[in-house]
């Protein structure tokens, strides 16, 4: 069916990988189109399939995870949205994969219904950056070296639109910015799309890596 959301998992654990795709193809609007058991099966079935979401592990044999994504994103015509799945305690690469082209993170212990309604959000556009995947990409900030200045796409933002920026970069939700800002949702969502624009980045990950790259928010600012 061409509404369904087409879907490549890559893990390098089997029984990952059958466990996800039961999950997933329980629900009508949803398809899984490839397994992939390594970095490299993972580039080459989404050249081939095409799915919407890509699924990806971070430490594969052949070719990581974070490779990976850095190939599938440079690859010509519109790339599929990547969301990572990661082992909170384990993977110290969330900034990597953040900056080769991730769209959103999920913890690998996250519930079915969780990862169903991540798949469907990914797929929509959305960005999933939990507020636990946040303070550990800070964490990964605060052992960089400091950005080298700010770029000219941060220069062109408005008072209001770097004020949203630094509210994303501090994990804030849309509707905690609303809310902050005391302002609508749906301005803040104006403001974010302008954002993204200007920057010249696809998503909301991308624009928080260039917010702490540029200096623009530092890690332990209030």
């Amino acid at each position: 069916m061409s509404d369904r959301t087409r879907v490549l998992v890559a893990d390098d654990q089997t029984l990952v990988r059958s466990g996800i795709r039961l999950i997933l193809e329980a629900h009508s609007d949803l398809e899984v189109v490839g397994e992939a058991n390594d970095g490299v099966e993972a580039v080459q079935l989404t050249r081939d399939q095409q799915p919407h979401v890509v699924l990806m592990d971070i430490q594969m044999p052949r070719l990581d995870g974070i490779a990976a994504i850095a190939r599938i994103c440079a690859s010509p015509g519109d790339a599929p949205h990547i969301l990572v799945l990661t082992t909170f305690d384990q993977d110290d690469h969330l900034y990597d994969a953040a900056r080769a082209g991730a769209t959103g993170f999920l913890l690998k212990t996250a519930p079915p219904e969780q990862l169903v309604a991540a798949v469907r959000a990914t797929a929509a556009g959305e960005t999933l950056l939990a507020p636990s995947i946040t303070r550990r990409l800070l964490d990964e900030f605060t052992r960089r070296p400091p950005g080298g200045g700010i770029p000219r796409e941060v220069s062109t933002l408005t008072d209001r639109e770097r004020e949203v920026l630094v509210l994303v970069a501090r994990g804030l939700s849309n509707s905690e910015i609303a809310g902050e800002l005391v302002v609508s949702e749906g301005t803040v969502k104006s403001h974010l799309n302008r954002i993204l624009a200007k920057l010249g980045v696809r998503d909301r990950v991308q624009a928080v890596v260039l917010a702490y790259e540029s200096g623009l928010v530092r890690p332990g600012d209030a």
